[in-house]
């Protein structure tokens, strides 16, 4: 069962609205400085808000990291990363202090309620395939307890309109391309100028150096993640989406698991799953077997360095499908409920567009589509095909460098940081 979803989210929101209105006056009484930055990140220390960071450290940046948990900070002590408790009251005076504010997936990346004023840079995280933001339904969901009543409209009414406020304060919101950039704009309610499209920060490492030192690096990722395991074999990743809150319809049979191991120990892989960071799924199988690994937030905070050496991504609706394109990785399309998901969440344009018309509906179908996709060289060079013909229509940049694009339009954006001139946005 999920751990969080839309609807207890918008309860806290909604009782936090005292909060937010003391945060607003300690602003207006707190100036900005015109140097420091701050960063934070929904998904610990990685994601794009990480390569940004070692861009603005280059370049002698005053940043510190605001972090939620003791692993966070451990993790960015290792990286030589200052940090701060985000919910402290050393934390929420520089974010009130700061002049520019980096997040990936919300305010609350750093301290919630002193963001107003600062040079926000939203960095979010993936290309979107199903709906977000205004766009869709499931982000103005109010409790359970209200829906259905009359309190329902007005109280969605308040959250559209909390929501389109955030939004205003973002500045930059850096797109993977112009097709990219239009659904960014209509879930943020954001003008054109305020989404530069720039690349993703977020996948530069898929970029970045040879292929082969991208490849070794993934695979010491992996390593040190599942401890004892061979990395000499293949690998799969299986990433389902998050349901906010209902059961993961795909969690495999007794039978199912079977046909699944059969696979990959025909092909000498090893599944690793990735269940969503905000829900959890009942993803271990019956027997012994070392043919299925965890690979959660738990032990990867950020997936994305890891996939450069993957073999295969079984998912649904996630994201790192276009990031998987980059590497470009074979994808089986594992969607059990695409109907009632649709109805529910929606996509940016027929899910089919992506996933094609094989589309697997259980995991037996899946395996054998996973088996086909590693026993047949032909299968996999299509589907590999399929993957880079989709990095073509997302992905303006393949250079490695999009953090820097982002870093230069948040200069151009809040004009005179540290005395610094407005840079050109340099080539692609």
């Amino acid at each position: 069962m999920a751990s969080f979803s839309f609807g207890a989210g918008n309860a806290r929101k909604l009782a936090g609205i005292p909060l937010y209105a003391a945060g607003r006056i300690l602003t207006l009484l707190i100036p900005r400085s015109r140097d420091e930055w701050v960063f934070g990140c929904g998904a610990g220390i990685g994601d794009g808000a990480l390569a940004l960071w070692r861009v603005a450290a280059a370049r002698g940046r005053r940043a510190v990291w605001l972090v939620g948990s003791e692993r966070e900070a451990r993790d960015a002590a290792a990286l030589g990363i200052p940090t701060l408790r985000k919910t402290s009251l050393r934390g929420l005076w520089r974010t009130a202090r700061a002049r520019v504010v980096v997040v990936t997936h919300g305010f609350g990346d750093v301290n919630r309620y002193v963001v107003s004023g600062a040079f926000v840079v939203q960095l979010w995280h993936g290309i979107p395939l199903k709906r977000i933001g205004l766009d869709s339904p499931e982000t103005l969901r109010v409790p359970a307890v209200i829906e259905g009543t009359p309190l329902a409209a007005p109280l969605r009414a308040l959250l559209r309109a909390m929501f389109r406020s955030a939004a205003r304060r973002i500045r930059v919101l850096p797109a993977a391309s112009h097709l990219v950039r239009g659904r960014l704009e209509s879930a943020f309610a954001l003008p054109d100028g305020r989404v530069p499209v720039t690349g993703e920060p977020r996948v530069d490492v898929l970029l970045a150096g040879e292929r082969s030192e991208r490849r070794a690096a993934a695979h010491a990722l992996i390593a040190g993640a599942c401890p004892g395991i061979d990395t000499t074999g293949r690998f799969v990743l299986y990433a389902p989406t998050w349901r906010d809150g209902a059961p993961d319809p795909a969690v495999p049979t007794r039978a199912e698991w079977t046909r699944i191991v059969e696979v990959l120990t025909r092909h000498d892989a090893t599944l690793l799953v990735r269940s969503h960071p905000l829900g959890a799924g009942d993803y271990a199988p019956p027997f012994r077997t070392d043919r299925v690994r965890p690979f959660g937030s738990d032990l990867v905070a950020d997936v994305t360095p890891a996939l450069p050496a993957l073999d295969a991504l079984v998912t649904d609706y996630s994201s790192l499908i276009f990031d998987a394109a980059l590497v470009p990785l074979p994808v089986i399309f594992l969607a059990p409920d695409v109907e009632d998901y649709a109805r529910r969440r929606g996509f940016y344009g027929a899910y089919d567009d992506i996933a094609g018309d094989g589309c697997a509906r259980d995991w037996d179908d899946a395996a054998g589509q996973l088996d086909a996709v590693l026993g047949d060289e032909g299968e996999r060079e299509r589907r590999v095909d399929r993957a880079a013909a989709l990095s073509a229509r997302v992905h303006a940049f393949r250079d490695g460098r999009s953090a820097e694009r982002v870093y230069r339009a948040i200069l151009a954006g809040a004009d005179g940081i540290d005395g610094e001139t407005n840079p050109a946005e340099g080539d692609r």
